[in-house]
Formats: C-alpha cells, sequence, structure tokens
C-alpha cells in the first residue's frame, strides 16, 4: 500500500518529537496531578535569590582571577583584578593638579584680603578647584572598578573569561550563585488561590536527594498567567536543609481542601 507510507512516516515522526527529552517542557510546567483527595503534587526548582553575572565596567586587560569554577568565595573576596596602571597614572596627575589649583587658591585669597585681586579671580580659581577635584573623583571610581569584589558569599558557576584577555566595558567575567539563599519556585493551579497563604507548610522532595523538605509558602505571585491559568508561589527552604543546589527540581505536596 505505497499510499500509507507517508502517513506512517508522520506518525512515526510524531512519536519520536513528543517522546524526545528536547520536547520535554520546565519542571514548573508539569501538570499537577492528583495524589489523594485531598492531596496535590506540583513540580518545582531551587533558585538562588542571590545569583549574578558580574560584568566588566571598564574596557581593560584581566591579569587575575584566583577563583576556578566551583569554587567558594567571600563576601569583599577580590574575583578579578584588571591592569590599572594607566587609570592609576591618570588619577595621580589628577591628584597633583588638585593640589595646584588649592595652592593657587590660596594665593588668590592672599591677595584679595590685600586688595591686590577682585573677588572674580578669586571665584575663577575655585572654579578650577572644584573642576580638578570633580576629575580626580573620576579617575578614582575607575581605579576601584579594577578590582571586582564579591558581593555576597558564594560561589563561581562559571568563568566567561580567563586571565590574559583584555575585554570591552560591560563583557561578562563570572557566573556566580550562593547556595545558602535558595527558594522553591513552583507554579500551580490559579483556582488554588482562595486555599493557600503565606506560611503555609508543604512538602518538597528533591529529585536528587529524594529527602523530604518541611517548606513554607514564602510569598505568592502577583499575577496569574493567563494562557496556561497559574499563580507562581515561592516557598522558603527549613534552615537545617543541606546538600542543595540552585537549579535541582522536585515535587511539593500540597494538603489543599476542596
Amino acid at each position: 500500500m505505497p499510499g500509507y507510507v507517508p502517513l506512517l512516516s508522520l506518525i512515526g515522526f510524531l512519536t519520536v518529537a513528543f517522546t524526545n527529552p528536547l520536547w520535554a517542557g520546565d519542571p514548573l510546567l508539569d501538570a499537577p496531578v492528583a495524589a489523594a483527595d485531598n492531596e496535590r503534587l506540583v513540580r518545582g526548582v531551587l533558585r538562588a535569590r542571590d545569583q549574578a553575572v558580574l560584568a566588566s565596567e571598564l574596557a581593560g586587560h584581566i591579569i587575575e582571577m584566583p577563583f576556578r569554577d566551583g569554587q567558594p568565595f567571600r563576601k569583599g573576596d577580590v574575583l578579578v583584578r584588571f591592569d590599572c596602571s594607566a587609570y592609576q597614572a591618570q588619577l595621580n596627575a589628577a591628584q597633583a593638579a588638585t593640589r595646584a589649583t588649592r595652592e593657587e587658591l590660596n594665593h588668590k585669597k592672599q591677595l584679595a584680603a590685600l586688595n591686590s585681586v577682585g573677588r572674580f579671580e578669586v571665584a575663577l580659581a575655585e572654579a578650577r578647584q572644584a573642576q580638578a577635584q570633580a576629575e580626580a573623583q573620576v579617575y578614582q571610581v575607575q581605579v576601584r572598578r579594577c578590582n571586582v569584589v564579591a558581593p555576597f558569599d558564594g560561589h563561581i558557576v562559571q568563568r566567561r573569561a580567563q586571565p590574559h584577555e583584555s575585554v570591552a566595558s560591560g563583557a561578562p567575567l563570572l557566573e556566580i550563585v550562593d547556595n545558602s539563599t535558595l527558594e522553591i519556585y513552583l507554579l500551580v493551579p490559579s483556582n488554588w488561590i482562595s486555599r493557600l497563604q503565606t506560611e503555609q507548610p508543604f512538602e518538597f522532595i528533591p529529585d536528587e536527594t529524594g529527602t523530604p523538605l518541611q517548606a513554607r509558602i514564602k510569598r505568592v505571585g502577583a499575577r496569574i498567567d493567563e494562557g496556561s491559568q497559574t499563580l507562581l508561589l515561592i516557598g522558603s527552604l527549613p534552615d537545617d536543609a543541606e546538600g542543595l543546589l540552585a537549579g535541582m527540581s522536585g515535587t511539593a505536596h500540597f494538603q489543599v481542601s476542596e
């Protein structure tokens, strides 16, 4: 039956496509299923409250990146160090100009006290000093940007640049995360909204550990998604939860009355 070959090929393609993991959705989008008369299960993922992709605030040459992928760091540690010799030289010149304009202003004030110069020349000296101070402040900011400092305790997720590379301003340097600030992100049916409230307990079981965790609803989303008719919930983990990483997924068990 040659006429049936295209149809059979189409059926085979759809079977492969919809069973292929590449077509699988985000764990948050899995449909809730009933576990018992008063229990509902929804999928969720762990996300870090403190995470960031640090970018370069200036164009420069990287001379040091002391932390590698997966290594921990503390708040205030220098994560990236740039070659700052040019910016430091500009700062030194600006500071010297500031000192010169300060001396000039003092001299003008002394002459004004003797009625040797007018008020206009004193005001002009004051303006030159203010300009020199502003330029020095600009170079101070640039020098501070030569060191990228950790904004919180955490781990290096991935280096986006390497030592000895030259990067442009705004180029991503490091992706960092603090796994001690994890929260549970869940999508629940919108018709649960009247039966859920903050601090309500629920059980969350990460797939990777299989250990049940006693969590609580921390925040409720501000809008219902009109397409999927779902509501975002953010849950907090117990203080003694260990061995968890951002990106882990799991199942949340809710007691929801009909």
